[in-house]
């Protein structure tokens, strides 16, 4: 059909300043064909007045969105609001978004978005509780680290001599068993207290162990600390003789205030002080007895009570060297940061660090540097050794060094940094008798370093270190209690305006369709963390149950999984996984689909691909459906978005086709407005695309 425009003109005087008074002259032209599409498309009306609600009342029309962009309710909050039933936040709401350095939840973004979505109407689906992406990796990964046991600075008061030669000279004991085991100590090939609770233990004093006094000084306070697991989830406590209260509550593992402390198949440090004394001695009661048919093991090695205001065996030149109250350092160069880290970011996930952030590698290594002084001069002639703990956001060189006001130096050497915590001891002597500051030089390493407990003295050699490496079941142990932690804390917070979540998103492995993904063997990005690889695939069967205890009783829980029309094999694995969730307990509602489809994508695929997930009898959604020309906007041809438009309703009708309605929850798309290619059903610019149109046709279908 021809349109055309009627087009009038009025000549007037340059003279004239009034309007014309004779009659305009009409003449037609014929309307471009773009006009006239772009018209078509523009007279469509809003996307979500095409669902037939009475036939399909629980359908829900979705897209994807940035919650932040979403919150600002700007352009992009009213055409969503205006065109779809649900939002489904783009990683917003997942792991590494939400979980802090600490392990602690940040949920204002969250809770913003929520109150946004609910008071325009729309419902919002959780994406995703358990991915491998988006993940906060750090915080994981630095749990599963070796356990650093140090030493302390000062004299043992406890006398543990016949511990570490087998006997119990100087110590009592109460309960089922306890003795002297070898090789069950931490780092292997060292002695611990094996103590063994009876099948009727109900009490604390059913199992302990007593030990000899210990010499105090009134006034001073003194720190207790040992290592104790169990095989089974445990509890105990220390008790006195000697204290004003003997039964005191303490902060015993940096967990807070407590009668009692936990224990369970990983070594855990209990720490704690005491000085209300009521003599000159005390003896520590180890009370285990509260649960019954557990078995504990203490460490002898590292069994201390010390006198915090003794003298040391070493004097740290470097105070506050663990930076809990500041640091004391300054630095320069190359727009490079520095400071002190929130709590949870030190060594062990505990305590502070103290970070140094260079944008780009310098001209020289000591282009960047950070500075300690040290107060005085140290001896001429004399060795000094560092040691401290380092990690990066990278892999790259520092170096430390002792350094004069007039820079000349006595360096420590270079110091390989990699992604994870190491522990790094390093000597030099000091050549002049003016060297008086402690300097890092990080010119050659872009990124971010953190260091924690400098300790800078003499070169002698007090105590030791020890790490302990965790095992398979204490790294399972661990990320099952964080995978729970997780779930229960988001769920538990949203379950007000969440009713449907991605509970696993991306489990089976592209390349070997019927087995799980694997981060083994590979280097991870920095946001990728695989829950299965330490808990099995169990993994998503903990998931599951901890969304659904945690959750609304009506509930629905997603499975989710991409490129299922590529490969059917992987869609027929994703359904043996979800059977295999199910005989273990756990209840999976619906299967989600993630379409990036192109405009070759095979349609024959796509279609069996539908049929074979409703024949599961389970939900099916389509979770993030796009159709990408493969250029940019400015190569896209007309040809093509009508490609795109095809290629978009031709998704909605097989899913109408394929899906009983019953078992349609919805479509969302993955981004209404086009990004970096060409795939929403918006331009950036916010005009409809032919595609918009093909998406409206195919939601026609829906009777």
């Amino acid at each position: 059909m021809n349109h055309f425009y009627k087009i009038g003109f009025c000549l007037a005087s340059f003279f004239l300043t009034t309007s014309c008074g004779y009659e305009p002259l009409d003449f037609e032209v014929e309307k471009p064909a773009s006009f006239a599409l772009q018209e078509e498309i523009d007279a469509y009306a809003d996307l979500k007045t095409f669902v037939n609600r009475e036939a399909n009342p629980g359908f829900k029309l979705g897209t994807g969105a940035i919650i932040t962009d979403y919150s600002l309710q700007g352009v992009l909050y009213r055409l969503i609001n205006r065109n779809f039933d649900e939002i489904t936040p783009a990683s917003g709401m997942m792991h590494g978004a939400i979980v802090q350095a600490d392990g602690s939840l940040n949920l204002e973004n969250v809770s913003k978005f929520l109150t946004t979505a609910e008071k325009a109407g729309m419902t919002v689906f959780g994406h995703t509780l358990v991915s491998h992406a988006n993940q906060n990796a750090s915080y994981l990964n630095g749990l599963l680290t070796p356990l650093v046991v140090e030493s302390p600075a000062y004299a043992n008061s406890l006398n543990t001599n016949s511990l570490k030669a087998g006997t119990f000279d100087g110590y009592s004991t109460l309960g089922a068993s306890v003795l002297i085991v070898d090789n069950e100590g931490m780092g292997g090939n060292v002695k611990a207290i094996k103590l063994v609770s009876g099948a009727s233990a109900s009490a604390p004093t059913d199992l302990q162990l007593v030990t000899p006094a210990v010499p105090v000084v009134q006034g001073h306070e003194y720190e207790v600390v040992f290592y104790i697991k169990s095989d089974a989830p445990g509890q105990g406590r220390v008790a006195f003789e000697g204290l004003k209260n003997n039964t005191p509550a303490k902060d015993w593992t940096g967990t807070g205030s407590s009668p009692t402390f936990t224990t369970g198949p990983g070594w855990k440090r209990v720490r704690f002080k005491v000085n209300d004394f009521d003599a000159g001695s005390i003896k520590l009661h180890l009370d285990l007895g509260y649960a019954p048919n557990v078995t504990y093991y203490v460490d002898i090695n590292n069994f201390y009570v010390y006198d915090t205001q003794g003298d040391p065996l070493i004097t740290n030149l470097v105070a506050n060297g663990n930076f809990e109250s500041g640091s004391g350092w300054g630095g320069w160069g190359n727009g490079s940061t520095r400071g002190i880290t929130a709590d949870g970011m030190g060594l062990n996930n505990a305590g502070k660090a103290f970070f140094v952030t260079n944008p780009s590698v310098a001209a020289n290594y000591y282009t960047v540097q950070t500075s300690y002084e040290l107060g005085k001069p140290l001896d001429n002639g004399k060795a000094y050794k560092l040691s401290f703990w380092v990690k990066g956001t990278a892999t790259g060189v520092i170096r430390p060094e002792l350094q004069s006001p007039n820079y000349s130096s006595n360096g420590f050497g270079m110091v390989n940094v990699t992604k994870d915590w190491q522990l790094v001891s390093l000597t030099t002597t000091a050549t002049a008798a003016d060297r008086s500051r402690l300097v890092f030089s990080y010119g050659e390493f872009a990124g971010t370093v953190y260091i924690d407990d400098v300790v800078l003295s003499t070169a002698i050699s007090v105590g030791g270190t020890t790490l302990v490496q965790k095992t398979a079941a204490e790294k399972e142990a661990i990320i099952t209690s964080q995978l729970d932690r997780w779930i229960s804390g988001l769920v538990t917070a949203t379950k007000g305006s969440v009713k449907a979540w991605d509970v696993v998103s991306e489990p089976m492995d592209d390349e070997k369709p019927s087995e799980l993904r694997t981060g083994k063997g590979r280097t991870l990005a920095s946001d990728e963390f695989y829950w299965q690889d330490y808990l099995g695939k169990e993994y998503a069967v903990k998931a599951f149950k901890a969304a659904r205890a945690k959750g609304n009783a009506t509930d629905l829980l997603f499975i989710n999984d991409t490129k299922l029309e590529q490969n059917l094999d992987k869609t027929r694995g994703l359904i043996e996984y979800v059977k295999y969730i199910e005989a273990n307990g756990a209840k999976v509602d619906g299967i989600g689909t993630r379409l990036n489809l192109s405009l070759t994508s095979d349609k024959q695929n796509i279609t069996t691909m539908f049929q074979l997930l409703a024949a599961t009898g389970k939900m099916v959604r389509v979770s993030g459906l796009s159709v990408s020309l493969g250029v940019t906007a400015d190569k896209a041809t007309p040809e093509q978005y009508l490609a795109q438009k095809e290629m978009y309703q031709y998704v909605l009708n097989e899913y109408i086709k394929t899906v009983p309605a019953k078992q349609r929850y919805g479509v969302t798309i993955s981004n209404p407005l086009d990004t970096t290619e060409p795939a929403g059903l918006w331009t950036q610019g916010l005009v409809r695309k032919p595609a918009y149109a093909g998406f409206a046709e195919g939601l026609k279908g829906l009777k």
